[in-house]
């Protein structure tokens, strides 16, 4: 069976995005997970953390679940909380491995139609259904991991692109 485009542009996006994500991650000390340039940015965690919520949101889109009790805490428009109410580095690098496979999962699982049925009611979309909704998740994750990229350059480390 052909993967629908949108599925197939989406998953070389979340696919790109991973790689790049996870080499931001490799080698900051747990106080750098914490670490964030000024009082109005947030700290790798919170990125992380951001990014599984994401990737959990477009999940449920797609009839699968993925839920942690922590996830609000990184929920669109949530203020940052103190660091003693977040999860560790390593709970959140244990639940972006599970849902970055679950998400693989189910967009391999994804059809034509469900492509093209109308997105949830309120959910950000390019062009109404549920492929856009994909392509919109897409691009917003790569926005938070350039994101993850400066911040891991600031924090004095190498490159992860280029």
């Amino acid at each position: 069976m052909p993967v629908p485009t949108a599925i197939a542009t989406a998953a070389a996006g979340y696919k790109a995005n991973a790689g790049t994500l996870e080499k931001s991650f490799a080698g900051l000390s747990p106080e750098e997970w914490q670490t964030r340039p000024n009082e109005t940015s947030n700290p790798m965690l919170w990125i992380a953390g951001h990014l599984v919520w994401s990737r959990s949101i477009v999940l449920k889109s797609l009839g699968a679940e993925f839920s942690r009790p922590w996830l609000p805490l990184f929920a669109r428009g949530s203020k940052l909380a103190d660091a003693s109410e977040y999860p560790s580095r390593d709970e959140i690098l244990q639940a972006w491995s599970e849902v970055k496979a679950e998400l693989t999962k189910a967009m391999e699982g994804a059809s034509t139609e469900a492509m093209s049925a109308p997105a949830p009611e309120k959910m950000p979309t390019i062009d109404g259904t549920l492929g856009g909704l994909l392509g919109f998740m897409a691009w917003h994750e790569t926005y938070h991991v350039g994101q993850a990229a400066y911040l891991r350059r600031w924090l004095g480390h190498g490159q992860v692109v280029g």
